[in-house]
């Protein structure tokens, strides 16, 4: 029986340490950042079969099989559909401001067209107001209106946008929702699912979370964007999520949350419908490409001293772009950067822009939330204060509610919008995506409201931050060794 019981000890060794050779072999092979692979080295060293079993979930797999395989091919199918929207040369931006050069010709190089004007961009800032201009679009709808939200949770306004749209399929206007399962799982628990699939409305539940999926794919891979498409001319984007602001949440004590949002009038809908096709697809398996632009329509409220770019991040887009469009914003700022985020967590090299950013004279200025949602994001998101303080960056903690707007603004002409927070998950993993926006008048109105967040926070000292107790320190530093897998 000793033996016996010697021969499983030994066999379970053996297959611990196999597993263990055969991560690190899987890490050293695939070329990560040195903290993100140092990370994964102690987690798995360190923690015995706790890490292996970490690994396992968070560490490799991205989509599922047949996902994956629609994903691989997604974009150059895509790209035929863009040679075919470059015919359309009238929507196409010739030339941009001078800050906006560099980050539009790499969006050109790397997706395969230029920035599109004849574009009438409205920057929106207070939720209620959202939902009632959106709510209006709904019904006024006449053909099609495709949706992709990371939350919708049922209850107040939401369910007034949710009667908008079942009104609309009934009278028939195709309808799709997409929602992350993750996200929305209260929505996918409610009727509200039922309903809708009764009155004509396609209801894809994205990235499904279960048991059995989570031996397929990562699990924390989540469909992240917010994008409204409304007869292929009119688009949102931006951080709101489909919830009410006086209801969310509203347990955690962080009061409400602020977010931005950009209504588009114009072409630009066509290629944010190309970025939902391709979710579509992925998920679905079917393909929904959007109409080609109508001249006659495109005709109207044109806007030609403006141009924009759609950036989409996550499996199947182009690798990294969001990161390298962020770290091309940055270089290319002169006078003044402003970011707001709610998620602080920067990998090196966008650390390092932004210090280098302050260094040579940028006036440089974070918002982030006073009150915080994560306390593993707010206590990582500390260790990075020092630095960012001794560059002569100002960092600003906003205390009315929690700050959800993702949003950079360059020398008063460029404006960056989306999704994409300034942590690992945003920049490497999730579907995102971000608004690159060369205007102006639109940057105007961003400062404007950026200016309102600043003159609603507390600017943080550098010589108190120097001062802070030093368990926080030590705190800080081990949220800091979990960054790489946040």
């Amino acid at each position: 029986m000793d033996i016996f019981y010697n021969l499983i000890k030994s066999l379970i060794i053996l297959i611990y340490w196999l597993l263990i050779a055969n991560i690190t072999y899987r890490i050293l092979i695939k070329r990560r950042s040195i903290p993100s692979s140092m990370s994964w080295l102690l987690t798995i060293y360190i923690i015995p079969f706790i890490g292996i079993v970490i690994w396992f979930f968070f560490g490799e797999f991205y989509l599922e099989k047949r996902q994956k395989k629609i994903a691989n091919k997604i974009w150059s199918i895509s790209n035929k559909y863009l040679n075919q929207l470059k015919s359309y040369k009238y929507i196409f931006q010739i030339k941009n401001s001078e800050v906006a050069t560099s980050l539009f010709q790499l969006c050109k190089h790397r997706q395969g067209i230029s920035g599109i004007k004849n574009n009438n961009i409205t920057l929106l800032t207070n939720t209620q107001k959202i939902i009632k201009i959106l709510i209006r679009d709904i019904y006024l709808a006449r053909k099609n209106i495709e949706m992709v939200f990371y939350i919708w949770k049922p209850g107040g306004v939401a369910d007034d946008v949710a009667s908008a749209l079942i009104h609309s399929a009934k009278r028939g206007v195709h309808c799709r929702l997409m929602l992350d399962s993750a996200g929305s799982i209260e929505f996918f628990r409610s009727p509200w699912v039922k309903i809708m699939k009764r009155s004509g409305i396609e209801v894809v539940e994205a990235l499904k979370v279960n048991f059995f999926r989570i031996f397929t794919r990562r699990i924390d891979l989540r469909q992240h964007r917010k994008i409204i498409i409304i007869d292929n001319y009119i688009s949102y984007s931006g951080s709101m999520n489909l919830v009410d602001p006086f209801l969310f949440k509203k347990s955690s004590g962080i009061g409400q949350w602020i977010d931005l949002m950009t209504r588009i009038e114009g072409p630009i809908a066509t290629t944010i419908g190309i970025i939902y096709s391709c979710d579509w697809e992925i998920e679905t398996g079917y393909k929904i490409l959007p109409k080609l632009p109508n001249k006659e329509m495109f005709k109207k409220k044109l806007n030609h001293n403006s141009s924009i770019q759609v950036i989409a991040s996550g499996p199947g887009f182009p690798k990294n772009m969001i990161h390298q469009a962020l770290l091309t914003a940055i270089y290319s700022a002169r006078k003044e950067l402003t970011m707001t985020t709610p998620y602080l967590v920067p990998s090196d090299d966008l650390l390092h822009a932004i210090c280098t950013a302050a260094q040579r004279g940028v006036k440089v200025s974070i918002i982030i939330p006073l009150y915080h949602d994560s306390i593993l994001v707010k206590w990582a998101s500390r260790v990075f204060f020092s630095e960012l303080l001794e560059a002569g960056v100002k960092i600003y903690q906003f205390k009315k509610g929690l700050l959800h707007s993702k949003s950079i603004l360059i020398d008063q002409q460029l404006s960056l919008i989306g999704t994409v927070n300034l942590d690992m998950r945003s920049l490497w993993l999730n579907f995102e995506i971000t608004l690159v926006i060369d205007d102006s008048k639109f940057s105007h109105n961003l400062e404007i409201t950026q200016k309102e967040y600043i003159n609603n926070s507390q600017l943080l000292d550098k010589n108190i931050w120097s001062m802070r107790a030093y368990w926080t320190r030590i705190l800080e530093k081990i949220f800091y060794f979990l960054s790489p897998l946040l």
